[in-house]
């Protein structure tokens, strides 16, 4: 068993394909109208395009909406993405307007990083131990 596909309620399709794309670097997979304005749209790894992909799912759904601002409430993130170096990746994502709610932060032999998505998330990236 292995993960295909996950993802990550956002406001606006189209500006959460943007910051996806443009401004973490995912490359767009799949752009499938499904009526009234959505689309079945999911963003892969450059390094890995043919493993999971990423929904950028309408949160639409109530519960989807409730969930979602709860967590953001908590300082809790959705999602983790694992990079090469945290420290670099705040930087380079600071240079580009991205805004942190945790600054790099040593937790033992990783390190980790959460950023606000500007779709309705908090996303955590994190090193793993070696």
């Amino acid at each position: 068993m292995k993960i295909h596909l996950t993802s990550v309620f956002v406001d606006d399709q189209a500006e959460a394909e943007h910051f996806y794309t443009e401004v973490l670097g995912f490359v767009k997979k799949h752009d499938v109208p499904l009526g009234g304005g959505a689309r079945w749209l999911t963003v892969v790894s450059p390094e890995n395009p043919e493993g999971p992909e990423l929904l950028l799912e309408p949160a639409g759904h109530p519960a989807a909406r409730a969930y979602r601002d709860a967590l953001v409430e908590d300082g809790i993130p959705l999602a983790q993405f694992a990079v090469a170096d945290v420290r670099a990746e705040h930087e380079r994502l600071g240079g580009l307007g991205v805004h942190f709610t945790q600054e790099p932060l040593e937790l033992g032999p990783v390190t980790t990083a959460v950023f606000d998505d500007t779709c309705g998330n908090l996303i955590q990236i994190a090193t793993q131990p070696r």
